[in-house]
């Protein structure tokens, strides 16, 4: 804290560039010797802990139990299941020697832990009794990735994956649309960005899966970024690994199984939707450190005084609404840097006090959102900074809906698809269910077909591409 920070580029002048500007004006990560690979410091992991700690809890709330896998996995075990060695054989991380020897089998660095997780179901689960067998791992995860970008695309990163086993296949599509549930709200909730729910294609699904479903979210560059996953694994890896149980009546049956995760790209989902030209704007559900008390004085007298009173504050907030609150007391920064750095950092709100605000019993409060400054007196201060804070979760989430809808088309003529997608936007257009025409639209766009909204209407029309017929819109949208 108190670095001196160069000047963070403009959205509009370069977002990419911006987007690494706040990442290190915020002072969340920086990268690694190990290319590719990234230093989550102290700022960015409190909010990963914020994240990890509301889903964990969520995810208890639904039977599911805490478990840890290994992270290295024998080679076979990746090779059993065709399409999920093909889907994931360019990001294999292998190991090859150990302790001075080469290894009878090479190891792979997990990638996803389905093989070595199924592999061990298969010994756990023997009778119907044994299900449903519900399972998460909060653990890293490491691909071989070309073009590196913090929290969205490093070589290992932070996450959490959940697996399931179930007796029937109408149980385990409940619970895959359940866990994506979990993540719709949580995006709403926490992270104030409005998603949309919906299934990915055959070209897009999880290597190996019978469904992928997803949530997507806007950008404010309009590209997209896949928030969460949740997929309906069918029978196809219980039967590569021998996940079967004796049903009631004692016939063998094959489980029926889902895996669903989210990762440190959420981190990425928060600057990218919410973040401004002075850095960070954290959504007050998830900010570390939700207010923050800048005392301010010129004597040593006064010193005591308001250092008093900033403490009585913060003391107060804490205990009532248990409120995280940070008193700013250095005395090497002068006043406005520490404004500076803080609205860097994203702090929902500031409040100033001086011996003219303590001899007043008032406070100035600034929100972070939109800088709106506001004289509180002392009486209300409690009330007044927690309804503050809900309204501050609020209005990011309505800003982030109302870009959402500004920057989304229903677009039925090719020539009219290829200069939109150009300005970074979502759109709506009827597909044909071809992958080749899926495969031409990305390969002259770069547009991908991202999701296949859960509440898609019925709708007779053109594919886009093609002109064949279509009983649906598909959102395409650029991403991340």
């Amino acid at each position: 804290m108190g670095k001196r920070i160069k000047r963070i580029t403009k959205r509009k002048e370069n977002y990419a560039q911006w987007y690494l500007d706040v990442i290190e004006a915020a002072d969340l990560a920086e990268h690694s010797p190990v290319k590719g690979c990234m230093i989550i410091k102290p700022y960015g992991y409190a909010i990963w802990e914020n994240i990890q700690m509301i889903l964990d809890t969520a995810i208890k709330a639904r039977g599911v139990k805490n478990v840890y896998f290994p992270l290295f996995i024998p080679q076979s075990f990746l090779k059993r299941e065709k399409e999920h060695v093909k889907g994931f054989a360019p990001e294999f991380i292998t190991v090859t020697h150990a302790g001075g020897k080469k290894l009878e089998e090479p190891l792979i660095i997990r990638p996803t832990s389905e093989t070595i997780i199924y592999e061990t179901f298969s010994k756990w689960i023997k009778s119907y009794r044994d299900l449903p067998l519900l399972i998460n791992q909060w653990a890293n995860i490491a691909r071989w990735e070309l073009r590196p970008r913090l929290f969205l695309r490093t070589v290992e990163f932070l996450w959490q994956e959940g697996h399931t086993v179930h007796s029937t296949e109408e149980e385990a599509e409940v619970k895959a649309r359940e866990m994506l549930e979990v993540y719709r709200s949580f995006a709403e909730d926490y992270l104030a960005l409005p998603v949309i729910s919906g299934r990915k294609t055959e070209s897009e699904k999880f290597p190996g899966a019978v469904r992928t479903y997803c949530v997507e979210g806007m950008m404010q560059d309009g590209k997209a970024l896949q928030v969460g996953t949740s997929h309906m694994l069918g029978q196809n890896f219980a039967k590569v690994f021998k996940v079967k149980f004796l049903d009631e009546k004692g016939t063998e049956q094959y489980g029926w199984q889902t895996s669903w995760g989210v990762s440190t790209r959420l981190i990425g989902a928060i600057i990218m939707a919410h973040g401004d030209d002075k850095g960070l704007v954290l959504p007050p559900r998830l900010a570390p450190i939700q207010v923050v008390v800048i005392p301010l004085w010129t004597s040593k007298e006064e010193r005591e005084i308001v250092l008093a009173k900033a403490d009585f504050i913060a003391q107060n907030l804490r205990n009532l609404y248990k409120i995280s609150v940070e008193v700013d007391k250095r005395e090497h920064i002068r006043v406005g840097p520490k404004f500076f750095e803080w609205e860097k950092k994203g702090v929902p709100i500031r409040i100033e006090i001086g011996p003219k605000d303590v001899a007043k019993e008032s406070v100035v409060v600034v929100r972070r959102d939109t800088s709106e400054k506001e004289l509180v007196t002392e009486k209300r201060i409690n009330f007044r900074i927690r309804k503050m804070l809900e309204q501050i979760q609020e209005s990011l989430l309505s800003k982030a809906l109302a870009f959402q809808k500004e920057n989304s088309y229903i677009v039925d003529s090719w020539d009219e698809f290829k200069t939109l997608i150009e300005k970074g936007v979502f759109i709506y257009a009827h597909w044909c269910g071809s992958a080749n025409c899926e495969s031409k639209v990305k390969e002259e766009t770069k547009a991908t077909i991202r999701s296949i909204p859960l509440n898609q209407k019925k709708e007779e029309g053109k594919c886009i591409f093609c002109g064949k017929s279509s009983n649906g819109r598909v959102i395409f949208a650029r991403a991340y």
